[in-house]
């Protein structure tokens, strides 16, 4: 489970950094070519497919980023009438939710694949760089499922332990950690001054 949570984490990390690069690129290369001076340079690279390509990076993104939300617990959610019943009731319906998604998102996968099923036997490519559809579209359903799979997990920890996946929003993973090892007041570098007595003046 671990592997394919590090996988989850990887794929959005490099789908989200090589889109902001591919889009710097574009643009840089779009204003180049704007240019007298660097026209000669830029007049035969042909980024055209570059927006496609990023729209199509970012949909593989949101669908990969919606089953991490899931599995950490980023997702919003209105709890407040849930919150107030008794713990019992309270489990039953964050059970029922999360069941909920798990068929949502599993219907949205079937139907996602029968489409990708169909699409496949046609010829039918993207417009700049001539992928063919069902290479986009197979998003859906492989994002779906894994969000499926998502709620499943989350349900189980619950019904398990009692405890659902929380995110800290004001957490940055290693600096807790970093602040517990430092003795702010052992640094020599005379902003937390560890010798300094009562009445004597900083120089």
């Amino acid at each position: 489970m671990k592997f394919l949570d590090r996988l989850e984490e990887w794929l959005i990390a490099f789908l989200m950094g090589a889109a902001t690069l591919l889009t710097f690129v574009a643009v840089v290369h779009r204003y180049a070519s704007g240019t007298e001076l660097l026209h000669p340079y830029t007049a035969h690279i042909n980024l055209a497919w570059a927006q496609e390509l990023t729209i199509y990076m970012f949909v593989w993104m949101a669908k990969f980023g919606a089953a991490y939300g899931v599995r950490t617990g980023i997702h919003v959610g209105v709890d407040v009438l849930i919150n107030k019943l008794s713990d019992r009731n309270r489990a039953k319906f964050i059970v029922i939710g999360l069941l909920a998604g798990a068929l949502f998102t599993g219907i949205v996968g079937t139907l996602g694949g029968t489409f990708v099923w169909e699409i496949a036997h046609t010829d039918q490519t993207s417009a700049d760089l001539e992928l063919p559809m069902w290479m986009v579209y197979l998003a859906v359903p492989v994002g779906s499922y894994l969000m499926c799979f998502r709620f499943l997990q989350v349900a189980w920890n619950f019904i398990r332990t009692g405890e659902l996946p929380r995110h800290d929003h004001s957490h940055v993973e290693g600096m807790d950690e970093a602040a517990e090892d430092i003795n702010w007041f052992a640094m020599d570098d005379n902003l937390h001054p560890h010798d300094l007595k009562h009445g004597d003046k900083k120089q």
